[in-house]
């Protein structure tokens, strides 16, 4: 079994550790400040506090550059050591998480809705497009490894993670065709005697929605809020009542007619679906080939397309 006792506490700083291990293999204030990308004065700040706080001298300059004191030379060998143990981890643990396919999380309803629409050209057949695809309300946590890549909802702004803008969102009311009426006067009466799904997170959606609404806002015969977007969709699509969506998200079941647009209305819902990944997976080549065939796709829903018709 792993040892999950509590390592000793350090009684001195590891930067000055490491400033100390990266002197003593370099024999040179200079170039361990280039390693560790800090300036030679601040190595040598470290150095000067890691020596009064153990109380030891452990480096002096002679004639070729840094020499290692006893001190010196009996700390070093120890500290290189644990600090190529640690690179070595750290190397092993990226290298798994760039082996086999990649790990990409995204909420249920863009991925019934747009993403698995448009896998019939997606390329699986070819090396590094390899996926592991799982959907979730929630956000991983991509950071401590969760997903190796994510799509979410939102302003594009996550702390630490790189964002790929797939396309803005507006959204508008949709229904089965069956419960569409030919007449815009007509369906606003309609929807007076029909329900509105609506999923938990586009109340504030709605509001503007309605509050715009040429002719003013509407009152559903009642509104039954839903956990996702997806669950709103599916009983709009089963003809039960009508649902507040993504125009981006439904444009293939707009064009396969299972649903249909209503009252031609739509607003910007106030975010955009990003793809989004730890700034340390930017240079895989899984990565890239995934961002740039999704921002591709989306960019061919921005190609106009035959008008749906609407009512």
């Amino acid at each position: 079994m792993p040892d999950t006792s509590a390592p000793p506490r350090l009684p001195v700083p590891l930067n000055a550790l490491r400033a100390f291990e990266a002197a003593a293999r370099n024999r040179s204030i200079r170039a361990a400040a280039d390693e560790l990308g800090v300036t030679p004065s601040a190595i040598s700040h470290q150095l000067r506090g890691l020596e009064e706080a153990l109380g030891l001298k452990l480096l002096h300059r002679g004639a070729g550059g840094l020499e290692l004191t006893e001190a010196g030379g009996q700390l070093a060998p120890d500290l290189h050591a644990g600090f190529t143990r640690i690179a070595g981890a750290v190397q092993a643990l990226r290298e798994t998480r760039r082996q086999g396919p990649l790990r990409l999380s995204m909420l249920p309803t863009f991925a019934a809705h747009w993403f698995s629409p448009r896998l019939t050209r997606y390329p699986f057949e070819r090396a590094g497009f390899e996926l592991a695809i799982s959907t979730t309300q929630d956000a991983v946590d991509l950071t401590a490894g969760a997903a190796d890549a994510a799509v979410r909802h939102g302003q594009g702004r996550w702390p630490g993670l790189r964002a790929d803008l797939l396309f803005e969102e507006s959204v508008g009311l949709f229904a089965a065709p069956r419960r569409a009426e030919a007449d815009a006067a007509a369906m606003r009466a309609a929807l007076a005697a029909m329900p509105l799904f609506l999923s938990r997170h586009r109340r504030e959606n709605f509001a503007r929605w309605n509050a715009t609404l040429p002719g003013g806002p509407i009152r559903p015969a009642s509104v039954i809020e839903m956990e996702s977007a997806d669950l709103a969709l599916r009983a709009a699509m089963d003809g039960a009542g009508v649902a507040l969506a993504s125009a981006e998200l439904t444009r293939q079941d707009v064009a396969t007619g299972w649903l249909v647009p209503l009252l031609g209305h739509r607003v910007p819902s106030g975010g955009a679906y990003w793809l989004v990944y730890p700034e340390g997976m930017a240079a895989d080549r899984r990565i890239r080939n995934l961002a740039r065939w999704m921002v591709e796709a989306a960019q061919e829903d921005r190609t106009p397309a035959p008008p749906a018709a609407e009512v």
